[in-house]
C-alpha cells in the first residue's frame, strides 16, 4: 500500500487489507500500521533550505613519476541539478600537490546554499609539473612542463550539501594529469601533455583525528606570519606560484619541541606542525617544532645529489619560505634547485615519530648516511646563488615522504611487520643513485624495507600483501646501503 499524489511524501514498506472506517478507531489503526510497517520519509523529497558551512581540503594521489606538480587555483565552483552555480573559491590560491600525496591541507571555508550539486569546475592561472630521470648517456634530465593542454576535469558523484557543516576533498589524480614518455625527449617535450584531473568527494573530520582520512595533518612546513594570543597565521606552500595563508591555534595539549610555548613564537619563524583540521577550515596545532634561531630561509624537498667530499648537496625544493630568497636581485622569487654546503650543518629527524627507539635497526641520519632521494627540510641564515660559494645549511632534518611501491614479501621483526617492496625504475632513489659523483651509495636502490607497527595508520582498501602496489608514507633511512622506512600511513597505490 502506498500514498499516491503528484508529489509523494511517504512510502509504506508492507501491504495489508483493512476496511476503512471513518472513525477514531480507524485513524488510530492507520497510525499503528504506518509505524509498524516502516513508514519513512521519501529521500527524493528531502527538504534543503538555508546554508551549509563547507570546508574544502586539498590532497593528491600519484606514483613517483612526477617530482613536483605546482599550480595556482583560480576558481572552484559547484553547479546544482537546476543549473545554479555557487562559488567555493574565488581568490587565487597556489598549491604544490606532490607533497600532498597521501596528505591533506585546508584550501577554503565558505557558506553555500543547501542543494544537490551535480558538477564542479576548476579554473587555473598557470600550472607546471617537473620530473627527473637519468639520460641514456648518464646525465640527469629535469623536465619542466608548463603547458595546460586541456581544461581541468573534475570527477564527482552528485553531492547533497546539507546540515550545518560539511567537508569536501579535492584530490588531484597526479598520474592522470601528467603524460610523458620519459623526462628526456628529442625534440624537447615530444609526447608531453598536461590535463589536470581532480576527484571531488565528501570527507570526514574527527574531533581527535589520527590520519589524513579523518582530518589529521602531519609535518606541515610553515612560516609564522603573525601571532595573536594562542592564534597564529601561517604561510604555507610557497612554490612556483607563491604562498597562501592558514589560520591556526594552540591549546593546553599542544606539544612544543625546541620552543617553550606559543608566547615564544614570532613572525618569521619556520615551523614543523602537526594538527587537526577544524570545521571552519583552520588548524588546531597538536605539535609545533622549531629548531633554528638564525634561519631566514627554509627549503623542503627531495635531495638530488650528495657529495660528502666537497661537501655539498643539491635539493629540489617543492617549497621555499623566507625573505632573502632572490634571483637577479628580486626578493621572494622561487628558485627550485639550490645547492647547500653542509659542512657545519646540524642534522635531525622529524619529531613527529615517537617509535624510533623501537625499530629493529638503528635509525641514523647524518652527513655520512644522507642519500639522494630522501625528503629533507633545510634552514639557512643566507641564500647564495652565484660566486662559486654555496649557501651554508644551518639544519638538515629528515622529514616524511611517500613512496609508491609493490610488495614482494612479508616478514616479522620484533613488533614490526616488514614489507620488502620494489620501486619503479623512475623512482628518485634508483634514478639518482647512479649519478656520477655520488659518494653515498645504496646497495640496491630499487628496493626498500617498510616497517609497519601498531602506530601505522592503514587507509588502504587494497590488500597489504605480496603483489599489491601501495603508497607508504614515512621516514626513509639509509641503513648501511639499505633503504628502510619507518611507516606512518599506508594508502592504496597507483599502478607503476
Amino acid at each position: 500500500m502506498s500514498a499516491a499524489s503528484s508529489s509523494p511524501r511517504f512510502i509504506f514498506f508492507c501491504s495489508f487489507f483493512q476496511p476503512w472506517y471513518p472513525s477514531l478507531t480507524g485513524l488510530l489503526l492507520l497510525v499503528w500500521m504506518a509505524s509498524s510497517c516502516g513508514f519513512t520519509p521519501n529521500p527524493s523529497a528531502q527538504k534543503l533550505s538555508g546554508n551549509t558551512n563547507v570546508t574544502v581540503l586539498l590532497s593528491s594521489t600519484g606514483n613517483d613519476q612526477v617530482t613536483t606538480f605546482d599550480m595556482r587555483l583560480k576558481s572552484l565552483t559547484l553547479t546544482s541539478k537546476a543549473g545554479k552555480a555557487v562559488t567555493l573559491l574565488s581568490a587565487e590560491q597556489p598549491s604544490e600537490f606532490m607533497h600532498l600525496n597521501g596528505s591533506i591541507e585546508p584550501l577554503t571555508n565558505i557558506s553555500i546554499p543547501q542543494d544537490v550539486y551535480t558538477s564542479a569546475t576548476v579554473t587555473l592561472d598557470g600550472a607546471v609539473f617537473i620530473c627527473m630521470s637519468q639520460e641514456p648517456g648518464g646525465g640527469l634530465s629535469i623536465a619542466n612542463y608548463s603547458v595546460v593542454d586541456g581544461g581541468p576535469t573534475v570527477n564527482m558523484a552528485p553531492l547533497t550539501i546539507t546540515g550545518d557543516q560539511m567537508v569536501l576533498d579535492l584530490d588531484m589524480a597526479v598520474s592522470e594529469s601528467a603524460t610523458f614518455p620519459a623526462c628526456y625527449s628529442n625534440p624537447s617535450f615530444q609526447g608531453f601533455a598536461m590535463n589536470p584531473t581532480f576527484n571531488l568527494s565528501v570527507a570526514t573530520l574527527s574531533g581527535t583525528p589520527t590520519n589524513s582520512g579523518n582530518g589529521k595533518i602531519n609535518g606541515l612546513g610553515a612560516e609564522v606570519a603573525s601571532v595573536n594570543g594562542s592564534g597564529l597565521t601561517l604561510s604555507i606552500g610557497e612554490g612556483s606560484y607563491g604562498a597562501r595563508t592558514l589560520s591556526a591555534k594552540t591549546n593546553s595539549a599542544t606539544v612544543f619541541q625546541g620552543i617553550s610555548g606559543v608566547s615564544a613564537l614570532s613572525a618569521g619563524m619556520f615551523l614543523d606542525v602537526d594538527g587537526a583540521v577544524q570545521p571552519d577550515g583552520s588548524l588546531l596545532a597538536t605539535r609545533i617544532a622549531w629548531n633554528d634561531t638564525m634561519a631566514i630561509n627554509d627549503s623542503r624537498g627531495p635531495l638530488m645529489m650528495v657529495d660528502t667530499l666537497v661537501p655539498v648537496l643539491a635539493l629540489y625544493s617543492r617549497s621555499e619560505l623566507g625573505a632573502l630568497l632572490s634571483v637577479g636581485g628580486q626578493t621572494g622569487v622561487y628558485f627550485p634547485t639550490p645547492y647547500f654546503d653542509f659542512s657545519k650543518a646540524t642534522f635531525g629527524i622529524s619529531g613527529q615519530f615517537t617509535n624510533l627507539q623501537s625499530l629493529p635497526f638503528v635509525p641514523s641520519f647524518n652527513a655520512l648516511t644522507m642519500v639522494a632521494g630522501q625528503n629533507v627540510d633545510i634552514t639557512s641564515a643566507d641564500f647564495i646563488l652565484a660566486g662559486g660559494t654555496h649557501t651554508p645549511a644551518n639544519t638538515i632534518t629528515l622529514i616524511p615522504q611517500t613512496i609508491n611501491a609493490t610488495v614482494e614479501n612479508v616478514s616479522q621483526e620484533r613488533n614490526f611487520t616488514v614489507y620488502a617492496v620494489s620501486l619503479a625504475s623512475y623512482d628518485l632513489f634508483p634514478q639518482l643513485a647512479v649519478q656520477a659523483g655520488q659518494t653515498t651509495l645504496l646497495n640496491d636502490p630499487s628496493h626498500a624495507q617498510v616497517y609497519v607497527d601498531s602506530n601505522t595508520q592503514k587507509l588502504n582498501t587494497q590488500s597489504l600483501a605480496a603483489g599489491s602496489t601501495l603508497r607508504f608514507n614515512g621516514l626513509v633511512f639509509n641503513d648501511n646501503g639499505t633503504l628502510r622506512m619507518d611507516c606512518a600511513q599506508v594508502n592504496d597505490g597507483v599502478p607503476q
